[in-house]
């Protein structure tokens, strides 16, 4: 199960992302979800970092994990692609309801 959590401040907005699993659709390195949610995932990444120059709070990339976050200062640059990312990431969630989990984390 792939587990994503949108990262909140108590004022509301968003301030970045966490996603840890697999979504155990197919075979390692041809599961059509875990491509999907990654490479949505990476998008808003490399946007943020590489054409709105925005240097992450914290940004790290391994198997099966993603961890991405901006200070509050930097929420309001990247507002619309952390919104655009959580309705891509809700939409598949509701297609793909056993595979995948969408929740939130106040930070």
């Amino acid at each position: 199960m792939i587990r994503i959590e949108f990262l909140t401040p108590p004022e509301g907005g968003l301030l970045g992302f966490s996603i840890r699993g697999h979504a155990g659709l197919g075979e390692e390195g041809s599961d059509i979800l875990c491509a999907a949610v990654s490479s949505a995932a990476y998008l808003v990444a490399n946007t943020a970092t590489e054409v709105l120059h925005i240097c992450p709070l914290s940004l790290r990339a391994g198997e099966g994990e993603m961890f991405f976050r901006v200070e509050a200062r930097d929420e309001p640059a990247c507002r619309v692609l952390l919104q655009g990312l959580k309705l891509h990431l809700t939409g598949l969630e509701e297609q793909y309801p056993d595979h995948m989990k969408v929740g939130y984390l106040e930070v």
